[in-house]
């Protein structure tokens, strides 16, 4: 294998290696004294091997030796910056020694490499790793730029109020107010360019809030998990809340997008306060009531066609987490996870969606987006009533 440091030529062209046996012990300036002495003469004055190393023509000869049961063996290098020809001629001539020092030998030539290549082959390796390491520390323009916005919305964060909450700068002037639940969602927004955003603590909401938000227009971006859910239910009783931004479901405000960010504000929903009144006392009516005060139970009326279908659809997506829809003529279009309801609506011509498990208002709404006639599930914890889309459990098909 060629070495580049033992080179003595600057220009070396091939390096010629030979190996070497002799039936007792030589030492190097005996097997360097036999390839310039039995070489001399043979190749005519312009070929002499002291002639060319003079000129720089040949370069240092090297020889390795070891003693191995009283006989030497070596191997022996020679570079050359001759043409192909010239140096596959030297190489014959060494090969016509026979007496080394004072022993009988044999020189054979092993092979005669092509330093070019070998140079061509480290040049092209050393390239990739060059090239990997350049195109690994290389920051494009854009992100250098929002690494730069990043940082600088970062540091906008400030303490609002005799709480210390962490807050945008834009709490006090801003017409719409974001509250979201930690450090770490004020913090996501800010980055996003969103200054109007406080955070309310978690669930310990303290009272400094609920007069900032009487004068605004209040939003609550909750994650979307039970946690949201409390953190609604806590900020309603503390002060007015108008409306409501879910993350994805399973997801958290922290976690989202500079995308998934602003397609959940533009999707927030109105939230409606519950009433405050104080409760009337009521006396118990009788255990038995005379039958025209009882309200009958609202009975669902399921479409005699459909039935079957919706029974088998009910039974094929239970356990699943899996929600199926319909078209008008009972065609399945597309299966999808109930967390990720919100698909479906791209579709058309939807008839029915049936769903594994309870339904809720966020279920009930996407339905009834895409016109679906019929919502069918195990059960409903829906609050709501949508004209034009109607709801049917498990035992409605029983």
């Amino acid at each position: 294998m060629f070495v580049m440091g033992k080179l003595a030529l600057v220009s070396a062209k091939y390096v010629i290696t030979a190996l070497m046996h002799t039936e007792g012990v030589v030492e190097k300036p005996d097997v360097i004294g036999a390839i310039f002495g039995q070489t001399e003469g043979l190749l005519g004055k312009d070929m002499e091997l002291r002639e060319l190393q003079k000129s720089g023509r040949i370069g240092r000869i090297e020889v390795d030796t070891k003693v191995v049961n009283g006989k030497t063996e070596a191997r022996i290098t020679v570079p050359s910056s001759l043409d192909k020809t010239e140096t596959a001629i030297i190489a014959a001539a060494i090969e016509t020694i026979e007496r080394i020092g004072p022993c009988n030998g044999k020189i054979a030539v092993e092979k005669i490499e092509d330093v070019r290549v070998s140079k061509k082959g480290y040049i092209q390796e050393r390239a990739k790793e060059i090239l990997s390491k350049f195109m690994d520390s290389e920051t494009s323009s854009q992100e250098l730029t929002d690494e730069i916005k990043s940082s600088v919305r970062s540091s906008k964060i400030i303490n609002w109020g005799p709480d210390k909450l962490d807050a945008g700068p834009g709490v006090d002037s801003a017409r719409e107010l974001i509250l979201v639940e930690g450090r770490a969602d004020v913090l996501t927004l800010l980055r996003n360019g969103v200054n109007n955003v406080i955070s309310t603590n978690g669930t310990s909401i303290p009272k400094s809030l609920a007069d900032l938000m009487s004068k605004k227009v209040t939003i609550a971006f909750v994650d979307g998990d039970r946690g949201g859910d409390l953190i609604i239910k806590a900020l309603s009783h503390i002060g007015k809340l108008d409306f409501v931004a879910r993350a994805p479901d399973g997801k958290e405000v922290e976690e989202l997008t500079s995308k998934e960010v602003f397609k959940a504000l533009r999707a927030r929903e109105p939230f409606k306060q519950p009433s405050r009144q104080s409760p009337r006392i009521v006396s118990r009516a009788p255990r038995q009531s005379p039958a025209r005060f009882r309200k009958p139970a609202m009975k669902i009326r399921v479409p005699k066609d459909s039935r079957e279908l919706f029974i088998k659809s009910l039974k094929a997506v239970t356990g699943s987490g899996q929600a199926e829809v319909f078209d008008t003529k009972h065609k399945l279009l597309g299966r999808v996870p109930v967390k990720s309801i919100k698909a479906i609506t791209g579709l058309g011509d939807v008839f029915a969606v049936i769903v594994d498990g309870v339904i809720d208002d966020n279920i009930l709404f996407t339905v009834k987006k895409v016109n679906a006639r019929y919502l069918v599930c195990k059960n409903s914890r829906a609050t709501k009533r949508l004209r034009g889309l109607t709801v049917i459990s498990e035992k409605d098909l029983q």
